[in-house]
């Protein structure tokens, strides 16, 4: 009997403390219900309310065709959230102008949104459809920026792919870009040739041979080290293969 009552005990006890649990288990579990509902509704209504909607849109850092790609960028982002923008969008409002070479968005709550464009930068001139245009290093062709054409080297463009030089071009305009301050400066221009690819004329310096555009800062240090040699002597620097600098 004392037993049979000793083991009443027991299970009364265990009974006690399995309701505290079951107790905190619903409570989870209907918070975690709670938690659901809300992002749901946070996904489906609230980050795309007009309570939140863009209305106050500031374009930075654009120089070339100003306004125009802040009239697209404004256009873009008018039906976005601050807590819904949509980089997708801008990048698509933007891909008419390949001055822009990228762009990020900053909003604000609850109705800002702040868009830092970054442009690509000159680095030579070339002739394109009889007019001198600036070429950025991967080959884009910049209309609408200003451009002091006595400071850039000039490049032979052959024909223009859309916004783009073609494939000898790009290969001119990567070397450019890819060439160090010091060397830049001094560099007259560049063509291209079918057998020794990329030529560059440095002012003070022996023909620049780069082959194609691959590699180019490899090559550009390869051939600042020959440059830097005192006895140098010849007519070219071949640095095509940059590990194995030719001369002569």
């Amino acid at each position: 009997m004392a037993g049979r009552l000793g083991a009443g005990r027991v299970s009364g006890s265990r009974g006690r403390q399995a309701g505290p649990a079951r107790l905190w288990a619903r409570r989870l579990a209907a918070l975690g219900i709670v938690l659901v509902a809300l992002a749901v509704l946070y996904m489906a209504w609230f980050r795309n309310s007009s309570l939140v909607s863009v209305n106050d849109v500031e374009v930075e850092g654009v120089t070339a065709n100003s306004g125009q790609v802040t009239r697209a960028l404004a256009s873009a982002a008018d039906g976005m959230t601050t807590l819904h923008v949509t980089q997708d969008e801008l990048d698509a409002a933007v891909a008419p102008f390949p001055t822009i070479a990228a762009v990020s968005a900053d909003p604000s709550f609850p109705h800002k949104l702040k868009i830092t464009v970054t442009e690509r930068l000159p680095v030579a001139v070339a002739q394109v459809g009889g007019r001198e245009v600036a070429v950025a290093a991967d080959g884009f062709v910049l209309e609408g920026v200003d451009f002091d054409p006595g400071k850039l080297p000039t490049l032979e463009a052959g024909r223009v792919d859309g916004t783009r030089l073609d494939d000898d071009g790009v290969a001119q305009a990567v070397i450019i870009g890819a060439a160090p301050a010091g060397l830049r400066e001094r560099m007259e221009s560049a063509s291209y040739d079918t057998e020794l690819g990329v030529v560059l004329t440095v002012d003070g310096a022996p023909e620049l041979r780069f082959g194609d555009g691959s590699r180019a800062e490899a090559k550009w240090e390869a051939a600042a080290a020959v440059l830097a040699d005192s006895g140098l002597s010849g007519s070219y620097v071949d640095v095509s293969v940059p590990e194995r600098s030719v001369s002569g």
